[in-house]
């Protein structure tokens, strides 16, 4: 069996070599991506050829409901020769006042890497300062990154190459538009993300940022949306927030100012008639059903990359 970072008193921590985790996606070179793209694409098409879990266990915690997150972790971890051990807020000792600290050094014993799916980004990042093994954010509020890639490999199965395309992001500048901006502006992938006033995304990495969804969306590569109501959102709000946001529904009229071979993605899940209409999301030019599976091939090439590097 591969062995792993031991926990040591806080006095010995620098003496060790620490693990790399994977937070925000930046902490991924250009470089790397790209070869990790690839790696997902090999993986794709010989989805048992790595064994480089063989023996080991990846531990993962849902805070948060999940259906693709869950299923692709949990296939993708077997995939590769390992167990992913799927724990719930009820099943861990976190939910009754036991520290992050002292969760992330039990889980270090038992797990080759950690994956969580929460809220606060701060709980993901107290988790990854005292792992002795990668800690993977499998969602935040304020990021995230395992969508981005498997939105990158999507693009790459569509194009052949990332750099140089155009995404256009219409509605809220929510975790998954900072995360298609971050790890796509790694890619050189140019990002417009067009959101109305009271939802914009911050200026990050370098993307473009409008309140006119048409102006984002024309001559782009790629359409992309997400929910208007996300489980971080008051739904006192939700009036609100569906009247300002429906002016960045992905329709078919949308869709058609953006290049001709454009593709439409969306990350899931959708709530049909509100951010994207049936046609364009099970149409001829959506390939959101490719960027749910990517999810599981993307994932593997990040566990591969993560394991090598402990």
């Amino acid at each position: 069996m591969r062995t792993r970072n031991r926990i040591a008193p806080e006095g010995e921590r620098t003496l060790l070599r620490l693990p790399r985790h994977f937070l925000t996606g930046s902490e991924l070179s250009a470089s790397e991506l790209d070869q990790l793209l690839a790696r997902a694409a090999e993986l794709k098409s010989a989805p048992h050829s790595s064994q480089v879990l063989a023996g080991c266990s990846v531990a993962l915690i849902f805070q948060r409901p999940s259906t693709r997150t869950r299923l692709s972790f949990e296939a993708g971890v077997a995939e590769l020769g390992g167990h992913p051990m799927v724990l719930r807020t009820d099943e861990v000792q976190l939910s009754r006042g036991e520290s992050v600290k002292d969760t992330a050094y039990v889980l270090s014993r038992h797990a080759a890497a950690i994956g969580i799916r929460t809220g606060p980004d701060e709980l993901v990042s107290e988790l990854a300062e005292h792992a002795g093994v990668p800690v993977i954010n499998m969602l935040t509020a304020g990021h995230h990154p395992c969508q981005a890639l498997a939105d990158l490999l999507t693009m790459r199965e569509a194009f052949g190459a990332v750099a140089g395309r155009r995404l256009a992001y219409v509605g809220d500048g929510n975790n998954v538009a900072r995360s298609l901006a971050i790890v796509g502006g790694l890619a050189g992938l140019e990002v417009r993300v067009a959101s109305p006033s009271g939802y914009e995304l911050e200026p990050v990495a370098g993307a473009i940022l409008t309140d006119d969804p048409r102006e984002a969306v024309k001559d782009a590569d790629a359409v992309y949306t997400d929910v208007w109501l996300s489980m971080n959102d008051d739904l006192a709000t939700a009036q609100e927030r569906r009247r300002a946001l429906a002016p960045f529904r992905l329709d078919e009229q949308l869709l058609e100012l953006a290049a001709p071979h454009a593709i439409a993605l969306h990350c899931l899940p959708a709530h049909v008639g509100e951010e994207i209409t049936a046609g364009v999301l099970y149409g001829p030019r959506q390939r959101i059903w490719d960027q749910a599976e990517n999810r599981r091939h993307a994932q593997k090439a990040l566990l591969e990359l993560l394991i090598a590097s402990a």
